[in-house]
């Protein structure tokens, strides 16, 4: 069977299985160059040499096969596919896993911390008296860390080793470094620095030391060496330290790097290191270490200069193009001492730097030559910024467009999906949806990457996981960001605003449970489950789940209502809030609160009814019964009329299924079109209701007013900031104003992916592609064109393999073009169509249908075969 193959193998959701933390990882891997309708019958899967059959379609997260993995274990993994014709397909090629450190006592060395400094280094030499046949390094922080053995730099991983809730959970990172050391002597050492642990993290108060005082390393290097023999070298108090050229380094405010203060070659064999301090010894409960489960941050991108422009005041400025993040890498030359200083934002106001919006983040590097004759080159490590323009003050010479370089850091994330469609500025909006992810996906879902804040605000990635799960890989990214969600919830459930939890002080001193924040809890893992197809996220979630919608009945002594308002935010930053006070949404907070309790509890019953909790399940359906008639009683009318004539009231009554009968809902959906239409078809809609407002529009038969609302290019809108040359997604619908000056109020980021949650909406609707079951094991192909969209095409690599939709309409019929992946099937619905199912291949199916309004025999070019 020479025309099928089976691709890369995967264990869980890692894509590089070294140091994993699971005994017994799932195993997943692709069908591709299959003809079109083969299925897959069953399975081998060879261990080391012993094969496991399995008479099974699965490719998706199937068993562990074999024995447990013990720490340090490592097993060569291939597989092969039998097609329901009989025939065997060729052995895929062999995939490594290799267990991490597992078990606490696995770890000897201990945790170090060096005299106290901004970004200290620190070292130990140590020699291996045979060849060295492989070595691997187990290392952390507390503060960031960047590892050298030999002068070498250890990985590529930036900001490691992460944020987690500390106190609880302490991300470890494994490294193969066998080709780094050599007989004889080496040098392992480190370079420190603040980073979440104890460098500045809260708007609120300005405070530091948050997780605490002092920075720390771990570092357990095992080596076995050519003749057998194994050698530990940890972190103890042999090692030494000092202060390195980095005089500060602060997320928010930026880094400082005196280039006169480095010590060549103090990562090497053969330096001075007399004069350096010893570190002290600390403890540290290895309990809390633990293995990654998504990918590291990493540089992924370089950017060129777009534009070197003067302001008004004779600033020189650069602009990139793209609100990226990231930071500059600069290659200046000029004496001793100059010193370079970069200032970062996302936006010109009136020519010069707009940095008002960063409130009281610096945002500025400073880089001091050392005076090499040969030019120098400098980047910061312990750092990143938001921005599109950077200004350059002190450049020794005439600074060249090619001197300055943009580096984009984000987490390592597989790209998944893709869309483009005929109007240029809803593909423009779809781009800058995904550089919003790609800004605030570093290492935790933020809800910026730019001011004082930066946090893993909840209820901004429970709006737009949906999205998120589509774009990019990130089941494991999310999968460790909701442990520490769980981690950080309090004895009676509640969760925090955001996670990793921050205490800010005065309001934010101590959890309290916000309506569509804290049941991230519950919906973030769904959209996991509902996209990745993985059961065990929402086993591992389900005492946090349950802790979270419990917690809420107890805060609300039992009563149904969400009747809190201060336990909610509500419709967050609707159009209508003012500059200075985002919660004032038109729609009121309690109506918003209780609506997400019973869709929340509705949920929660689903996933115990999948897990076999069936007494929970009964026990939340019930609740959000309860909640639901609740509701109706206190905001809706008879005839289904909600409280307050709010399209985020009526979209949360329909798509949330909150109303009592066929008349209420009929009578909801002709207001809601009435109101939209009202409002000239631009957005009323806050961060709750913005997700489901186009939804809640096709739900109401009101197909053409969703494409004139997600067309709209007047403020507010999702298009204005596309006209206004916006490049990512905005956190206000106006944080420019048209004349080109920043919207008055504190809340104004130019880069907040919580309103580009539409794109689910794009990927579902517009380009007509959906999961019909979790993991996209069915897909559901429904395109419902509209507007004046005259053909769209979307695509996204699903755990089976790419899928794939593209639809076009000209003389008056629609054409939809279907590819579905090996493993799946696709029920297919054009508009006036019945339901037709079909399997693995490329489809193609015709319907009638009218052509654009505006232009009834207009002809379409062809669909571009590639797209972003």
């Amino acid at each position: 069977m020479a025309d099928v193959r089976v691709g890369r193998v995967r264990f869980g959701h890692l894509r590089t299985a070294v140091g994993i933390g699971d005994r017994a990882p799932r195993l997943s891997w692709r069908t591709e160059s299959a003809p079109d309708g083969w299925r897959q019958a069953g399975y081998e899967v060879e261990v080391d040499g012993t094969t496991h059959r399995v008479a099974s379609p699965d490719s998706v997260g199937v068993p562990w096969p074999a024995s447990e993995l013990r720490s340090r274990d490592r097993r060569t993994v291939r597989v092969r596919v039998t097609g329901v014709d009989g025939r065997v397909s060729p052995w895929s090629a062999p995939a490594t896993v290799e267990a991490g450190l597992l078990e606490p006592a696995d770890w000897t060395a201990r945790l170090v911390t060096p005299p106290d400094g901004p970004a200290p280094l620190v070292r130990r030499c140590f020699t291996l008296d045979a060849p060295v046949a492989s070595a691997r390094l187990y290392v952390t922080a507390h503060g960031l860390y960047r590892a050298e053995i030999n002068g070498r730099p250890v990985g590529v991983d930036a900001f490691a080793p992460g944020w987690t809730s500390y106190h609880h959970r302490l991300r470890y990172q494994t490294y193969e470094v066998t080709d780094l050391l050599r007989p004889g002597g080496n040098v392992l050492g480190a370079q420190l620095a603040d980073g979440w642990f104890r460098g500045r993290l809260t708007f609120a108060t300005r405070r530091r030391n948050v997780y605490g005082d002092r920075l720390a390393l771990l570092a357990q290097l095992e080596v076995v060496l050519a003749d057998g023999r194994t050698v530990t070298i940890g972190t103890d108090a042999s090692w030494r330290s000092a202060t390195g050229p980095v005089t500060s380094a602060d997320l928010y405010n930026g880094e400082h790097h005196d280039a006169r203060l480095e010590q060549p070659g103090w990562s090497a064999p053969g330096f001075d290191d007399r004069g350096w301090r010893p570190c002290a010894v600390r403890d540290l409960d290895p309990g809390i270490l633990v293995a990654p489960d998504g990918p590291p941050v990493r540089l992924i991108e370089r950017v060129p200069v777009r534009a070197v422009l003067t302001s008004p005041s004779g600033r020189t400025l650069l602009d990139f193009g793209q609100n990226l993040v990231g930071t500059l890498e600069i290659r200046p030359k000029g004496p001793a001492g100059t010193t370079v200083t970069l200032r970062h934002a996302e936006v010109l106001e009136h020519g010069e730097l707009g940095v008002r919006p960063l409130r009281t983040a610096a945002a500025t590097d400073r880089y001091t030559l050392r005076g090499d004759p040969e030019g120098e080159r400098w980047r910061p490590r312990f750092t990143f910024h938001g921005f599109r323009y950077a200004e350059v003050t002190g450049w020794p010479g005439e600074l060249r467009a090619d001197d300055v370089t943009a580096l984009v850091h984000h987490s390592d994330l597989e790209r998944t999906g893709w869309f483009a469609c005929s109007d240029p500025l809803l593909t423009r909006l779809h781009g800058n949806v995904v550089w919003s992810m790609r800004g605030n996906f570093l290492d935790v879902p933020t809800d910026c990457p730019q001011r004082d804040e930066r946090l893993g605000w909840t209820g901004d990635i429970q709006v737009f996981a949906p999205t998120a799960s589509y774009l990019y890989d990130c089941a494991g990214f999310l999968t460790s960001w909701l442990k520490d969600l769980a981690a950080d919830q309090t004895p009676d459930g509640i969760v925090p605003l955001f996670v990793p939890r921050v205490d800010l002080g005065g309001p934010f001193a101590e959890p309290v449970g916000h309506a569509g924040w804290g049941d991230a809890a519950v919906l973030v893992p769904w959209a996991v489950y509902r996209h990745f197809g993985d059961t065990g996220i929402l086993r591992r979630q389900y005492r946090s789940m349950c802790a979270w919608v419990d917690g809420v009945t107890a805060a609300l002594g039992g009563r149904p209502l969400f009747d809190e308002p201060e336990l909610t935010y509500g419709d967050w930053l609707d159009p209508t809030a003012p500059p200075d006070n985002p919660a004032a949404a038109v729609t009121d907070p309690v109506l918003v609160g209780t609506a997400y309790r019973v869709h929340t509890a509705r949920v929660l019953s689903r996933i115990a009814r999948i897990l076999g909790e069936e007494a929970d399940a009964v026990r939340f359906a019930a609740l959000a019964e309860r909640c639901r008639r609740a509701f109706c009683d206190e905001y809706v009318s008879p005839n289904g009329r909600v409280v307050g004539d709010s399209p985020t009231g009526y979209a949360l009554a329909l798509e949330f299924a909150l109303l009592d009968d066929d008349r209420q809902r009929a009578r909801a959906a002709q207001r809601l079109v009435e109101v939209v239409r009202s409002r000239g078809h631009r957005i009323a809609t806050g961060f709750l209701g913005t997700p489901l407002i186009c939804d809640a529009l096709c739900t109401a038969g009101a197909l053409d007013d969703a494409y004139q609302l997600l067309t709209q290019r007047e403020c507010p809108s999702w298009l204005y900031p596309v006209t206004m040359d916006a490049t990512t997604v905005w956190e206000r619908w106006d944080a420019m104003l048209p004349d080109g000056s920043v919207n008055p109020g504190e809340m104004t980021s130019f880069n907040h992916y919580a309103l580009g949650a539409v794109a689910d909406w794009m990927h579902r609707v517009l380009g007509g592609l959906a999961p019909g079951a979790p993991g996209y094991r069915v897909l559901t192909v429904a395109p419902r064109p509209g507007g004046g969209v005259a053909w769209a095409r979307t695509a996204h690599l699903t755990p089976y393999g790419r899928a794939e939709v593209s639809w076009r309409r000209a003389d008056g019929l629609l054409t939809v073009d279907v590819t579905v992946p090996v493993g799946v099937t696709a029920v297919v619905v054009l508009p006036g169509g019945d339901p037709v199912e079909v399997g693995p291949g490329r489809h193609r199916f015709s319907a009638a249908h009218r052509a654009p309004a505006d232009d009834p025999v207009w002809h379409p070019p062809p669909i571009p075969t590639d797209f972003d």
